[in-house]
């Protein structure tokens, strides 16, 4: 196994040791490259990967590992497939490592220089697909306020400093989250996502009723 420019720079960013341990050593080594996706999580295995040869055990539960994983997400290095969270269990479910084919596919290029956030920012539109096919987002269309929205709030973390590949990762996984969220206007539910409804108007069930309970009255 060997990481390659993009992970090696995502794992010298702020991190945990024990997050840099759960990546090299309990997601990279099995991960299928061609699917971008780690093995299926183990927590058992884990835990006792994490615990080492200390004495007393620090990682005990499950929704430890998750808080690691939470880690590697902010560096661009795992992302969980649609409808699971860092809420739940993910024992048994295999997350996925956006990062690992970087180097064979077309946007290599997009690795090679890091800077933080710029006021005219925009997403490379060919990543931004696939990293939403990836990540299941179903709703592709995005607008300015989205990308001004993503912007504004990365300019006020100038600390911040990521490829340009990382950053479309990123906006990627800022509206999967923004469409997973709930309470937005002018959305239907899709799987267990929020999606832009096209213009035109939608009966709801209960004005389907109304309409039907009337009519059936007015018939002779």
């Amino acid at each position: 196994m060997a990481l390659n420019d993009a992970e090696l720079y995502a794992l010298r960013q702020p991190l945990s040791n024990d997050a840099r341990v759960l990546y090299c050593l309990g997601l990279r080594p099995d991960a299928v490259v061609s699917t971008a996706s780690s093995s299926p999580l183990q927590y058992k295995a884990l835990l006792t990967l994490l615990n080492g040869d200390q004495p007393e055990s620090t990682y005990t539960r499950g929704r430890q590992v998750n808080s690691l994983l939470r880690q590697l997400e902010q560096q661009g290095l795992v992302a969980l497939p649609e409808a699971y969270t860092y809420e739940q269990s993910l024992n048994g479910v295999a997350v996925l490592l956006p990062l690992i084919a970087a180097e064979q596919d077309a946007f290599a290029h997009l690795h090679h220089q890091h800077q933080p956030m710029q006021v005219n920012w925009r997403p490379d539109d060919a990543l931004f697909a696939e990293m939403c096919a990836l990540l299941g987002l179903i709703d592709l269309d995005y607008d300015e306020d989205d990308i001004g929205e993503f912007v504004a709030y990365w300019l006020g973390r100038p600390a911040s400093v990521f490829s340009h590949f990382q950053w479309t990762q990123k906006f990627a996984y800022s509206l999967k989250r923004k469409r997973l969220a709930t309470g937005q206007l002018q959305t239907r539910k899709v799987g267990t996502q929020q999606v832009k409804v096209a213009p035109g108007i939608e009966a709801d069930d209960n004005a389907r009723k109304l309409v039907e309970k009337y009519a059936t009255k007015k018939k002779p």
